[in-house]
């Protein structure tokens, strides 16, 4: 399931999903086994990985609430321009490198802007991630990739 939590931001820098969506998610899963496997993408955190820049969905728990039957839910978002995993019960949070500058790490410098890095080293900051699905089972495979 995809979700768009990037259009109406709060005063803080949070994402929102509204309660358009939040009411969607509920009646997508609806009629689902919870032995589904559940994989969603969001542009910014779905948990609040660093509240004071702004790094996180405002409504992010009423997002997930039904999404607490699934054994294998998988939450992937972009935004932080960098690796991050995150778990809370049977959610997994997984954010990827960024594609066009890096970021610093949650609390690391004054604000999220971007970092200035040695030409040399950039290739070691961007990157991405991939996420391979087997038919029949099994778990996703999720892969780091940089561009060093």
């Amino acid at each position: 399931m995809a979700l768009v939590n990037v259009v109406h931001l709060d005063p803080g820098g949070f994402g929102a999903l509204g309660e358009d969506q939040i009411a969607w998610i509920r009646d997508d899963v609806a009629h689902l086994r919870s032995s589904t496997p559940i994989v969603v993408f969001a542009h910014m955190p779905m948990w609040s990985l660093y509240p004071q820049w702004g790094w996180g969905t405002k409504d992010a728990a009423a997002a997930l609430e039904p999404l607490a039957r699934f054994g294998s839910v998988t939450v992937l978002n972009g935004h932080v321009h960098q690796v991050q995993q995150h778990v809370e019960g049977n959610i997994t949070f997984h954010t990827a490198h960024a594609t066009a500058y890096p970021q610093p790490a949650p609390g690391a410098a004054a604000s999220p802007g971007p970092m200035l890095v040695a030409s040399d080293q950039l290739p070691s900051f961007l990157g991405m991630r991939t996420l391979s699905v087997r038919r029949g089972g099994g778990p996703l495979a999720i892969t780091e990739t940089t561009l060093a």
